[in-house]
Formats: structure tokens, C-alpha cells, sequence
């Protein structure tokens, strides 16, 4: 099936409802079906064959998903970049993906010259909205070719799309996810998230990424994605009011801003079916304001992109009577797992362990990836005994209920976003003045973790913390970047003399209920 034909079921069955809606107006499906396929036709015509690699970079736009759906309709693999992504994070992304085809916004066509200028297997690149330098318009490109009715027929383990994560060096491993994988994703959805109405779902977060997911599960019953550019809470409290939003999917960090806005308790949050909160643990004491500000529509969704989006579910029901303390402290976990995908702790030998008892993650069944791209070696350590490794550490209580108490590796989880220590650290470690030095994710009420560097300064060094932050974004980008540092004296070592860093971010998360 894969995300073509939860479109194309949408397109046949409902041609006149609106599909996408944004700045630019919006979008009836079969409009949008007119101009897939003519997007798809244009990939096959010329000299790119099926299973070649083919990249979006863009902000939130209706055009970007139009490719993004055309690609897979070509039979051609979807690559997704992130525009708040360092160019250096993009660069090595297209390269280990090998994407010789790049779609683009206009707005970063700065950045996709020297992306171009580092990727020599970039072949061709095709701006969505008007024509910049050599790249023509999307439009142009395509000009009068007859559209490819059908998509591409993929068989059940083919790759469609590879998703970029970041290993613990922070070099990209591609994620390789099938037509399967994307079936039984959106099997798990429908199974948990019956509707009552037809869909309008607000897409704020990236739509080349997470948002993109729900925006396509519901496709396949003929909603309507209304897509804002980015988060500005009044305007997505404006949406949800004027667009009547039934689907809403926000990262804990972005529900914490839209607490604050001034307006939210005087809203008409009525049209609500479900508000989706997902990519990293939310405070409870948020989620119970949520709960008393928006209704009964909170749910939660815990997966990885090795395993994406749907592995457990906490679901709306488990939101309510939290006047009982167990159910209460259910808010504490992602929820029981998913109808099509198992979940279990396990042992550092494989065994998979009883109700409490703490351990691995493990995730298993045809959810769990192909593998990543081009590097068995990562693909075998993330997959011993038979089950897929997440990483994250936990149990599962006698009732089924996933509980998530911290992170086997040292991976941040700032917003939603991943950030891997090791390269912030790196840059770090390039500053003339700086001698040693350790990052590790600070609680954080905004952030739900804050990347966080303390550094040791040389002997006769001084340095300002603002001035290292600053430094760090420029290097980094906004999201790698230090919220804070911190300059000690002399950092702690182990008895061998390295840095604790165990030690170091025990000092931001004494006094937490979970250390992630």
C-alpha cells in the first residue's frame, strides 16, 4: 500500500474535498492527483529510474507534499531533509543516501548551492514555487507530459522512503522503511483512532516528517491537511477555531508555548477529536492542563524512526477519571502497545523480562524497518535476539502499560528533535579556550530536555557563556546548539580519568521523577 495508496483511496473516494490547504490556497484531491502523477510521469520520462533516491527541502508547503507523494508514485525512494537542519547535517544525509534528484523551496535556495556544491551525486534540482538560477520551476519541468494514472506497483518489502537518524558519533543513518512498514503504521493508526467526522488536521510541524505521517494516514479517509508555515500559537489557536481542526499534532515543547498564549481558555476547542502529543515525554502537570483546557481529546503515540510513529498508544480513554491514582499514573507512560506491533523489556542477555522489571525496549513484527541503508554492521547491533532495540530503557507493568525511565545511550531529546552529545562536543572542543568539556540533556519545562554543555576552561582562559552559545549556533544551527553552559572549575572524572559524564548530568536530574 505505502503512503500512494493511502492517497490515492482518499482521491478516489472523495475527489472533491479539499486535500491540502495553504498560503496559497487550497487543494481538491483530484487536483492534487492531477499533479502527482504529472510529477511522477516527468521522474519516469527522463533518466531517473525506479528506486532512485529523490529529496524534499522545504518549509511547510501544499507543493513539497505534492512531490513528496509523486516521488513514491515514480517508484523513485523518498529522502526527507529537515530545513533546520545544519547544512553540514543535510550535506551528509544526501550523500549517504545517494539522492541524485532534490525538490526545493525558493526560500533556501541559498542553501541548496552549497549543498550542491558538496554532493556530486546530485544530479538535478527542481525549485516547487518559481525558478532559481538553473533550476527550473516545478511546473516547467513538468510541463505538458501525460500524467502516470497508476503509482508505481511495489511489492511488500520494497524500500520507499529513507529516513535520516543520527547514530551516537552524529553521522546520519539512513532508515530504510517499506510499503509494508508504512501498512501496518497505518493499520495501528485506524485501530486506535476511530473518527467521527471527516478529518481536518492541522500540520505545524515539519510535513516532510511527522507531520507528514499523520497527514497521510488520514488521506486514506479523505481529510483535509490545513498547513501553517511553521508554530505561532495564535495562529493555531485562529485554525482550529476557523478550520473546524479535528486532528492536531504537537511536540510536548510547542504545547508547553500554547499553554501560555493569552487566548487559549477562550477558544472553541469543540470540533477536537484528538490532540496528539509524541516525540518526547510531556510534564504531566501540562497534560493535565491540557486535559481541562481542550477536553477529552489527549493521545499519545511512542515510537522510533527505526519503528515509526505507532508503536504503543496511549489513548484517550487513558486520559480520563485521573481522579483514580492508578489510572493517574498511567499519565507517566506512552501507553499499552499497538494492535500490529509487540513490546517487551529485555535483559542484556536476551531475555525478556516480567511486569516492572526494567531493561531494554524492545520493539518487534512487520512495523520494524528494513534496516539502514548501507550499513549492516549498525543494522545487526540494533537487532540481536530477534527483536528490534530502541535504545530506551523501561518496563511494562502487569496491565501492559509502556513506562519509559531513561535512555540507554546518550542521545538528547530537545523538542522532539534528536541531538547526539558527541558532536556538540566536538565543537566545542574546537574552541581555543575551552580544555575539556561534556553536554547532556538538563530537564527542561520548554524543551523537555535542553541540551546543556559544561566546560573546563585552560589554565589563564576566560570565557562567556553567552558568547560559547552564540558561537555554537553558528556552527550547529538552533537546534545542536547549547540552551546553556555552564563553566566549572574542573569537570569530574572516572577512576580511568575520563569525564563522568554520568556523574555531570545526575547534578541537573536529582529531585526528577525519571531521568529523561
Amino acid at each position: 500500500m505505502a503512503i500512494t495508496q493511502l492517497f490515492a483511496r482518499g482521491a478516489t473516494l472523495f475527489p472533491a474535498r479539499i486535500c491540502l490547504q495553504d498560503a496559497t490556497g487550497a487543494r481538491r484531491y483530484d487536483e492534487v492527483h492531477a499533479q502527482v502523477t504529472r510529477i511522477a510521469a516527468r521522474l519516469n520520462a527522463g533518466d531517473q529510474p525506479t528506486g532512485e533516491k529523490c529529496a524534499v527541502y522545504s518549509p511547510n508547503a501544499a507543493a513539497a507534499v505534492e512531490c513528496l507523494i509523486g516521488i513514491q508514485w515514480a517508484g523513485a525512494v523518498y529522502v526527507p531533509l529537515n530545513p533546520k537542519n545544519h547544512s553540514s547535517e543535510n550535506i551528509a544525509i544526501l550523500d549517504n543516501c545517494d539522492v541524485s534528484t532534490l525538490f526545493f523551496h525558493s526560500s533556501l535556495a541559498d542553501e541548496v548551492e552549497v549543498l550542491r556544491a558538496h554532493c556530486p551525486k546530485l544530479m538535478r534540482c527542481v525549485c516547487i514555487d518559481t525558478a532559481v538560477g538553473e533550476a527550473p520551476a516545478l511546473n516547467d519541468w513538468i510541463g505538458d507530459i501525460a500524467p502516470r494514472l497508476q503509482p508505481f506497483a511495489c511489492e511488500p518489502n520494497d524500500v520507499v522512503s529513507v529516513y535520516s537518524t543520527g547514530g551516537t558519533t552524529g553521522l546520519p543513518k539512513g532508515v530504510m522503511l517499506t510499503s509494508l512498514n508504512w501498512d501496518i503504521a497505518a493499520a495501528n493508526f485506524h485501530a486506535h483512532t476511530p473518527v467521527e467526522k471527516p478529518p481536518v488536521f492541522l500540520a505545524v510541524s515539519p510535513i516532510t516528517h511527522a507531520a507528514g505521517t499523520f497527514s497521510f494516514m488520514l488521506m486514506a479517509l479523505g481529510g483535509r491537511t490545513v498547513i501553517l508555515p511553521g508554530f505561532d500559537a495564535g495562529a493555531i489557536l485562529d485554525a482550529i477555531e476557523r478550520e473546524k481542526v479535528t486532528h492536531l499534532y504537537l511536540p510536548p515543547t510547542a504545547i508547553y508555548m500554547l499553554l501560555e498564549h493569552p487566548d487559549v481558555r477562550s477558544r472553541d476547542y469543540s470540533s477536537l477529536e484528538y490532540f496528539i502529543y509524541t516525540s518526547a515525554p510531556m510534564s504531566v502537570t501540562k497534560l493535565r492542563q491540557c486535559l481541562e483546557i481542550f477536553g477529552p481529546v489527549m493521545i499519545q503515540f511512542w515510537g522510533q524512526t527505526e519503528a515509526p510513529s505507532f508503536c504503543t498508544c496511549l489513548s484517550r480513554e487513558d486520559h480520563a477519571d485521573l481522579a483514580d491514582p492508578e489510572r493517574a499514573r498511567r499519565l507517566l507512560s506512552c501507553g499499552q502497545p499497538m494492535l500490529l506491533t509487540p513490546v517487551a523489556a529485555m535483559d542484556e542477555d536476551g531475555h525478556l523480562l516480567g511486569a516492572g522489571e526494567k531493561g531494554e525496549l524492545v520493539v518487534n513484527g512487520p512495523l520494524v524497518m528494513a534496516g539502514y541503508y548501507k550499513n549492516a554492521a549498525a543494522t545487526a547491533g540494533v537487532s540481536t535476539h530477534g527483536w528490534h532495540h530502541t535504545g530506551d530503557v523501561g518496563y511494562v507493568d502487569a496491565d501492559g502499560f509502556v513506562f519509559i525511565v531513561d535512555r540507554k545511550k546518550e542521545m538528547i531529546i530537545t523538542g522532539g528533535y534528536n541531538v547526539y552529545p558527541r558532536e556538540v562536543e566536538s565543537v566545542l572542543l574546537s574552541h581555543a579556550a575551552i580544555q575539556e568539556c561534556a553536554v547532556v540533556g538538563a530537564p527542561d519545562e520548554k524543551w523537555g530536555e535542553a541540551v546543556t554543555g559544561v566546560i573546563e576552561l585552560k589554565a589563564g582562559s576566560t570565557l562567556d557563556a553567552a558568547e560559547v552559545m552564540a558561537w555554537c549556533k553558528t556552527q550547529l544551527g538552533s537546534i545542536k546548539a547549547p540552551k546553556s553552559v555552564q563553566i566549572w572549575a574542573e569537570l569530574p572524572r572516572t577512576s580511568v580519568g575520563k569525564v563522568d559524564k554520568k556523574a555531570i548530568r545526575k547534578r541537573f536530574w536529582e529531585g526528577s521523577e525519571r531521568a529523561i
